[in-house]
């Protein structure tokens, strides 16, 4: 099976499904896809809980909580929301593997660093085997594929990260892990007359904005 993953560095939440959806490698061939949160936010006039002053305390500690849940060592960058944009450059300048995936995603969440400059990235793209890290990232054909990623994101209907993708289907959030594993076992579970009700189900009051 064929499936997308869609991601931003900025998102501890798709640090954290990282190790399970490679977990499910075994099972599924996921094409890694990094866009910035920011910009689908935007496009779908949404914003992030931690815009919200009374929501983002919570969203932190449930953040920090689900991972000890997990098992998953999670440490804060210095802070947060930073700007992801350089870290998802450098991916895809070093080839947007899964291992510089893994390297990234633990840069910020593991070991708790900073990395909205080049120069808070140095040292992680050697490791990448990047030593002109300013050069990489602002070199116009990868800002053209991050750029272009967004976009085809936001067209495809992604409005958060992370997001599973398999055809039709979209799984958005940690949380839908397990949806989608069950999905896996039962396809055709949102076939059902009961789920696709749900497609048409009639708004009974607007909110003014």
């Amino acid at each position: 099976m064929q499936a997308n993953w869609y991601f931003d560095f900025v998102s501890p939440f798709s640090y954290m499904q990282l190790s399970r959806i490679r977990q499910l490698q075994q099972r599924v061939h996921f094409h890694p896809i990094p866009i910035v949160l920011g910009f689908a936010l935007k496009a779908h006039h949404n914003i992030a809980p931690t815009e919200v002053p009374s929501k983002r305390a919570f969203a932190y500690r449930f953040i920090l909580w689900q991972a000890e849940q997990a098992g998953i060592p999670l440490r804060f960058p210095p802070a947060h929301p930073f700007n992801p944009i350089p870290a998802l450059r450098l991916l895809l300048a070093a080839g947007g593997g899964w291992d510089a995936i893994q390297m990234i995603f633990e840069h910020f969440w593991k070991q708790g660093l900073a990395g909205d400059k080049a120069e808070q990235l140095a040292e992680l793209g050697r490791r990448l085997g990047i030593e002109n890290v300013a050069g990489a990232i602002n070199d116009p054909a990868v800002k053209g594929r991050l750029k272009q990623h967004t976009e085809q994101a936001i067209a495809t209907g992604i409005f958060g990260v992370p997001t599973i993708t398999v055809g039709k289907e979209h799984f958005w959030g940690n949380d839908a892990t397990a949806m989608f594993e069950d999905w896996l076992q039962h396809p055709q579970r949102f076939e059902t007359e009961t789920y696709r009700h749900l497609q048409h189900l009639p708004i009974g009051v607007g909110r003014s904005r």
